[in-house]
This record gives structure tokens, C-alpha cells and sequence, in this order.
């Protein structure tokens, strides 16, 4: 099954999707910390949304998919693939409306990941750890059940949604020179363009990505998606390849990318753990560290950081961020 071609969000979706969740997502903090500012040589306004619900920003596009379906759509449920946070949201997000949800989920997915998904409610139907094997079983369930696909990354409900992230940032935090969010499929990212067009068009958008899963990079630096890649990298999250969709918007964009090596990853997420006594996961830390790898670039400035999720396994991290 291909993915849906959306028809391209605007500025103006993301403020509906903003109306629309606002019973439903946590309107998350603005973090501050002196020490890390002084590390970094610049003002750092992270956003909290490893404290969002489902431990990730991923259920602001979850809620705003699943509140835009008709009474009619919604009642024959929601379906998609997921390694993790998504598959959560949108359970979470199918919960809250009373629907049922699917989520096909990939045999190498975190298993602290499977259990959040499971103890929301979503029917789990695993499959080969490839995106032929997910999308083909997302399709057999759309044609049993009638499920409306909310895809990972490439439906504009949920590109809008994500873009709410930065939109409650940029209101709390003020004028920001850069926003700097982690890239996998795009959806933050992509979101995260449209906001800044819509009230920030001086703000430099910045997406950070692991050096083993640059296909972003790799993407933008060529103007053509680079979709043969296979990730390596402790950043679960970011595994995706780039949508079309997203690659587009990034693109119009003039998105600028920074990629990082793991053991920067773990070094930031380290930092986070211990300066600020927050949980985050790799694909969250990938953001500092490419600020702190890169000084010369973001002295003197106020950035936006998006730690983008909290949902760390903890028990094989503990080694690796020792």
C-alpha cells in the first residue's frame, strides 16, 4: 500500500488543529536552565513535550486526526503502523473519542513501547520490520474493517498537529533567532515549517538527525528524497525515512539540518538527565546535541529546542548513558 498523498497543509490548518486538541493535549512547559546555557553559549527554551500525553508530541497529531474524522468515519475505527509513540497517541487519541484503533507494529519494536500501545486499548497486529510488511498489513486491516489510516508522518492532521508544538513555544517563549526539532518521517518537522511561516518567518527552522539515519540530510542537500537507507542508530524514534510530503515542505522551507554521531546523542541526553532531572529518550537529545556540537553557529542566540518525548527504555539505556 502506498501512502496517502495529502492534500498540503497550511498555517492556517495548524490553528484549527490547535482549537480542535485543546480539550485534549497537555499545553506542555517551557524549560530554562542556566547551566546548560552557559555550556551551550546561547539561550535555550526547551519544550517540554516529553511531559506531553503518551510521553511524546505525538498525540497532538493523533488527537487532531482522530477529532477531524465524521461521526460516520470515526465509528469504523482508526489504523496505522508504528514503532512506538505514534502507535501510542493515536490509541490514546482513538480512547478518548471511543473508537477502535489497529496498530501494526514492526517485530523489533521497544517492548516498553508494544505495552504502552497495548495498555491504551489498540488491537496489536505484528509484522516484519520493513515498510512493505507495515504498510501491507495496514492495508489488509483497512479492507477488513473500513479504518480510516492516520499515517505516522505523511497525513496533514497530523503534520498540523505536530506544528502546535512550536506554535504554544514561540507564545511562551517569544521571538526565538532558531527552533531546533529532531527529524525521522518529517511530521514535527514539516509542522514545525509551517508555524514558523505562519508568525516566526525569521526564525531559522534547524532539524537534527542521527548520522546513521541522514537521509534527511542527505535529502535536502541533493533536492531529491533519498529513500534507500537502512538506519543505525539508538534513536528508535527516528528511523523513518523522510515523506514526501514532509520532504516538500522542508524543502520550501530552506530547512537547514545538523547531523550527529549516537555517543554526542547520549552524551546530551546525559546532560538533560542530570542538569535538568528530566526523562527523555535518544530521539529527544539528538536536538541538544547538535547545538553543542555545533557552538560557533548558535553563540549568542535564542533557540527553541523540542525534547521530543520521554519514552526511554530505561533498563538499555542505563549502560549506554553511564
Amino acid at each position: 500500500m502506498q501512502s496517502p498523498t495529502p492534500a498540503s497543509p497550511t498555517f492556517p490548518d495548524v490553528l484549527a488543529a490547535a482549537a480542535r486538541i485543546v480539550r485534549h493535549v497537555h499545553a506542555t512547559p517551557v524549560l530554562r536552565t542556566r547551566s546548560l546555557d552557559e555550556l551551550a553559549g546561547c539561550t535555550l527554551h526547551f519544550k517540554a513535550e516529553h511531559l506531553q500525553r503518551t510521553g511524546a508530541f505525538k498525540f497532538r497529531g493523533a488527537s487532531n486526526a482522530v477529532w477531524a474524522l465524521s461521526d460516520a468515519r470515526a465509528a469504523l475505527g482508526v489504523v496505522t503502523h508504528s514503532s512506538g509513540n505514534h502507535g501510542a497517541a493515536l490509541a490514546l487519541a482513538a480512547l478518548s473519542r471511543g473508537i477502535p484503533c489497529h496498530v501494526v507494529t514492526p517485530a523489533n519494536a521497544v517492548p516498553t513501547k508494544l505495552a504502552a500501545i497495548a495498555a491504551y486499548g489498540a488491537a496489536l497486529h505484528r509484522c516484519e520490520p520493513t515498510l512493505a510488511a507495515r504498510e501491507a498489513a495496514c492495508a489488509r486491516l483497512q479492507q477488513h474493517s473500513g479504518a480510516t489510516l492516520v499515517h505516522p508522518y505523511t497525513s496533514a492532521d497530523v503534520i498540523t498537529g505536530q506544528g502546535t508544538a512550536v506554535l504554544e513555544l514561540l507564545r511562551t517563549a517569544g521571538p526565538l533567532d532558531d527552533v531546533v526539532v529532531p527529524v525521522g518521517g518529517g511530521g514535527l518537522a514539516a509542522g514545525t515549517a509551517l508555524t514558523l511561516a505562519g508568525i516566526a518567518p525569521d526564525t531559522r527552522l534547524v532539524v537534527a538527525e542521527p548520522s546513521g539515519a541522514d537521509d534527511t540530510a542527505r535529502s535536502l542537500a541533493s533536492g531529491a528524497r533519498v529513500t534507500e537507507l537502512t538506519p543505525d542508530t539508538v534513536c528508535d524514534g527516528l528511523r523513518a525515512t523522510l515523506g514526501a510530503p514532509n520532504f516538500a515542505l522542508l524543502r520550501a522551507a530552506g530547512a537547514e539540518t545538523l547531523v550527529v554521531d549516537d555517543d554526542a546523542t547520549l552524551a546530551a541526553m546525559r546532560l538533560v538527565w542530570q542538569r535538568m532531572k528530566q526523562l527523555i529518550e535518544p530521539s529527544a537529545a539528538v536536538t541538544l546535541a547538535a547545538v553543542l556540537a555545533h557552538p560557533q553557529r548558535f553563540a549568542g542566540r535564542r533557540v527553541g529546542i523540542v525534547l521530543s518525548g520521554g519514552n526511554a527504555d530505561i533498563a538499555a539505556l542505563t549502560g549506554a548513558a553511564a
